[in-house]
């Protein structure tokens, strides 16, 4: 039942994907990933195909991770024997709240491990409340796609907002072989789903002379890690930052920007308006 696991966790990445493809692409992509999905979806067997299709009728997300015991979507805690059937893989287990299915989360993948923020401090809006200044990266260089996702990694794990670094590169890599997460305007939203233990984390790197990035020239690159739970806004995050930056003078703001404190400031007045 574990393969049948793993084929459900791609089957909803695709779909995902798709998601965004619709979001941000100009629909070149849809065939192709129409078909990736067709075929994954008839790996699986009778009993998780039925299940597949009639939670898919609910919702996009059909699957979700158990950390600390709880369902990553709906946070309800999980018993504890059906945890254990959970982390044994033998059976399909669903969530009691949700209805999802369950998959036990790996150990060694990125998590977040951000702080709860203090019930005296005042509510953070914007883009503040996904990003910080410590996360800005005001010269990538002439760097490969894997070295800016590897520094904006970085900087997430050093300032402690994620754990694992290595991993959510490896995932977000993962990721960009599916569809490349480039987009007109040298701007890339690599970024990596189940990322549990937290709230959406963006981190924002800038490279002056442009990174290869698929074929396409690449100028910003947003990299964020996200709860499965937070999926469907995550579109919403995304058409947010692609409307802040549509026009050149916004893009010029942030890549003229000195050092991390000028780009956060250019970043928050970018997108003041277009992300709530």
């Amino acid at each position: 039942m574990k393969s049948q696991i793993n084929i459900l966790r791609q089957l909803q990445e695709l779909v995902l994907t798709r998601d965004e493809h619709h979001q941000t692409g100009d629909g070149s992509h849809l065939a192709k990933l129409n078909e990736s999905i067709d075929a994954m979806r008839a790996k699986l067997g009778p009993q998780a195909g039925a299940l597949y299709d009639r939670l898919y009728k609910k919702h996009h997300v059909v699957i979700s991770a158990m950390t600390n015991n709880c369902c990553a979507v709906c946070g309800m805690q999980v018993p504890i024997a059906q945890g254990q059937q959970v982390r044994l893989g033998e059976h399909l287990v669903t969530c009691s709240s949700c209805g999802r299915i369950l998959f036990a989360a790996e150990e060694d993948a990125a998590r977040n491990v951000t702080e709860p923020a203090d019930r005296d401090d005042a509510p953070k809006t914007g883009i503040s409340r996904f990003s910080a200044e410590e996360l800005m990266l005001v010269d990538l260089g002439p760097v490969s796609r894997e070295e800016a996702i590897t520094a904006l990694a970085g900087a997430m794990e050093e300032h402690k907002f994620i754990a694992n670094a290595d991993s959510l590169v490896t995932a977000a890599l993962e990721r960009e072989s599916v569809l490349s997460t480039a987009i007109d305007g040298g701007i890339a939203f690599p970024h990596v789903r189940g990322v549990e233990g937290g709230g959406l984390c963006l981190a924002m790197g800038v490279s002056r002379e442009g990174i290869d990035w698929d074929g396409q020239k690449v100028n910003l690159v947003f990299l964020s890690a996200i709860p499965v739970a937070v999926s469907a806004f995550y579109l919403r995050l995304m058409s947010g930052l692609m409307q802040s930056f549509a026009r050149e003078p916004a893009r010029r703001s942030v890549i003229e920007a000195k050092d991390p404190a000028a780009l956060w400031k250019a970043l928050c007045k970018a997108t003041r308006v277009a992300v709530k």
